[in-house]
């Protein structure tokens, strides 16, 4: 029978495989309330855990997968775990964020997350449950596909995997869950650096329930209903998943199309989640518990495979100029079974083929055609032939055979499928994001093309909403809930819904700190206090927020993170896209120094010891 808990656990096993012992961490009251949960958390133990400088395919590095409050309470879309760990492809700290059943077997076996250091001796696996942690051998295991070791696992609980790229430490390798993955920086090389080929978590012990029941019941049919109401969540990704996104980035001229040259083509409708859905008998596969239900798996050359999100449709298709969805999925599938992340993926396949066009090298790749990409993608999982090196990612390739001008990265992430150009808050946004290209950090590019409250040409206010996001999907990546709420928790509120669309605009564009004051995020606040029963107000929260980001910042900058390389491709500060008769690029520049001054950070976008002290960061 199932033990009723309330709130959180504050239990975090610490694992350490080179000696095969673990112990238990307390979390402590003062760091539940300052760091919430999840990434948060999982940041605040590394940082006092890990020295700057050290090989992250090194023992020493850290690889935290942490659970938030919500996980196991039923809040909606509340089915999500991270992980951080110090990335092999970037140098500096990546978070991911998942969906996968892994976090509710963790949850309800009595704990909030796992911090694994060390190397195991031999191929390894752990199986986690109620009464603690086993060391096994995982000799069998070595070698299989994401999909075949967590079948041989068993059907009881569930388990974090690689596949052969994470064995073999490709550099965006990554960690599967389910069918849902970990996505960016190269987590699953850090697990096949460690000897470690899965983690076995059986729960179930426990039934999560919120501190105060009946407000929390309350709240839940508000904020369901908020996710009913918006069109994002309850139309566009709710019936055609995320690739609605390419119709809407295509309008915008922000679908990138043959390594980012342009924003726009006339086949974009042959890959976009109306006609995915009306073609290939799509239906619901999703992240558990879910009210929006984005996922989506569908019929594709006979045969039922995962419909390919947004992310996946933009790199590898419309950026290779591959225009069928079926390829899209075939190729979706292989990355999923080999452990790899597909917007790497695709940026390294694009920036192969443009080089290859200017004869930086010579490969079979071309833009257009389809022939060759699924060995290539096998190739780069097993480290064979050219794919060993395009394993390393599109900066290493580009430092090696020239072409930096259109490695589509920053801070050695590949960028996410929203060309800049065509956004600015965006580029601002992606050049000063924490783990590099991340379309996740802020997603103000929906501000300003999808609804149209922030013009996208203009610098004024995006410094300040960009903080914002920053600080907000902080909060909401350590509560810890999906992203896709924000639409819903923040505009189906009634101050934001019965305002007029034009008179918001216009607030947010010439009145941004007026603006950002006026934003309700309650619901997020609400909920974490009603799970764990600890008062806290709207401003500690968002405080909290603002905590993990600088953290981040400050973890990243004592690995060297200055201002040089808070940049974007020169693509995209000197090129206009093809489609674009205006001619836009980037302005950076400008709005670099806007940013570090509402940041707090000094000239060189380090945090100056004045803020870190008023958010009580230790520097010692």
């Amino acid at each position: 029978m199932k033990k009723e808990h309330k709130g959180a656990f504050n239990k975090v096993l610490e694992i350490n495989l080179t000696k095969q012992e673990y112990s238990i961490y307390k979390v402590t009251p003062k760091e539940r309330k300052m760091y919430l949960g999840a990434k948060g958390l999982a940041l605040k133990l590394l940082y006092d855990r890990m020295k700057p400088g050290l090989d992250p395919l090194g023992p020493d590095n850290y690889l935290a997968f942490m659970m938030g409050p919500l996980l196991g309470s039923g809040a909606p879309c509340s089915g999500r775990f991270s992980s951080v760990t110090k990335s092999p492809l970037t140098g500096i700290f990546t978070h991911s964020s998942c969906g996968g059943p892994f976090g509710m077997e963790l949850k309800t076996a009595g704990y909030d997350g796992v911090l694994i250091h060390g190397k195991a001796k031999d191929k390894t696996y752990l199986l986690i449950d109620e009464n603690g942690v086993q060391f096994k051998n995982a000799s069998k295991l070595w070698g299989m596909d994401t999909v075949n070791v967590q079948q041989e696992l068993g059907p009881k609980g569930a388990s974090l995997v690689i596949g052969p790229a994470g064995e073999n430490k490709v550099l965006f390798a990554n960690i599967a869950s389910g069918h849902r993955f970990l996505g960016r920086g190269g987590a699953g090389a850090v697990m096949g650096s460690k000897n470690l080929k899965a983690v076995l978590a059986i729960g179930g012990a426990y039934k999560i329930v919120p501190v105060q029941k009946e407000e929390f019941a309350a709240l839940k049919k508000v904020a369901t209903k908020y996710i009913n109401s918006n069109d994002v969540t309850s139309n566009k990704y709710r019936n055609y998943g995320t690739s609605a996104n390419v119709r809407l980035c295509n309008e915008a001229g922000i679908l990138p199309v043959h390594n980012f040259k342009t924003g726009k083509h006339p086949d974009f409708d042959k890959i976009a989640g109306e006609t995915v859905k009306a073609k290939h008998d799509t239906k619901h596969a999703t992240c558990r518990p879910c009210t929006i239900l984005c996922g989506k798996k569908g019929t594709f050359a006979g045969k039922e495979l995962i419909v390919s999100e947004y992310e996946t449709v933009g790199l590898m298709g419309s950026n290779l100029g591959i225009f069928d969805p079926v390829k899209i999925a075939i190729w979706n599938k292989v990355c999923g079974d080999m452990g790899m992340d597909t917007i790497s993926a695709g940026n390294v396949i694009g920036w192969v083929m443009e080089a290859t066009e200017k004869g930086l090298l010579k490969s079979n790749l071309k833009f257009g055609k389809a022939k060759g990409i699924d060995e290539t993608l096998r190739d780069i999982a097993l480290c064979k032939d050219f794919g060993k090196e395009m394993a390393l990612g599109t900066k290493a390739l580009s430092e090696k055979y020239g072409g930096k001008d259109f490695a589509i990265q920053v801070k050695g992430l590949e960028m996410a499928a929203y060309d800049p150009r065509g956004c600015f808050g965006q580029g601002l946004s992606y050049a000063v994001a924490n783990r590099g290209a991340c379309h996740l950090s802020t997603a103000i590019f929906a501000m300003e093309t999808f609804f149209h409250l922030l013009k996208p040409y203009t610098i004024r206010a995006k410094a300040d909403f960009v903080k914002f996001f920053e600080n907000l999907n902080c909060c909401i990546n350590s509560v810890h809930t999906c992203q896709f709420t924000a639409f819903a928790y923040t505009l189906e509120v009634p101050l934001t819904k019965y305002t007029p669309k034009k008179i918001l605009g216009g607030m947010m564009q010439h009145l941004p700190e007026a603006a950002v004051n006026m934003v309700d995020y309650s619901t997020y606040t609400k909920f974490w206090s009603y799970v764990t029963g600890i008062k806290i107000s709207n401003s500690d929260f968002m405080k909290a927020g603002e905590r993990i980001h600088i953290l981040e910042r400050y973890m990243n900058t004592r690995e060297g993170i200055t201002k040089k390389d808070d940049t974007l491709p020169l693509r995209f500060l000197n090129e206009p896209r093809e489609s674009d008769t205006d001619g836009h690029t980037v302005p950076l520049d400008a709005m670099l120094p806007i940013y570090y001054k509402v940041r707090g950070y000094d000239e060189n976008g380090v945090p100056k010891k004045t803020l870190l002290k008023e958010l009580g960061i230790s520097t010692q």
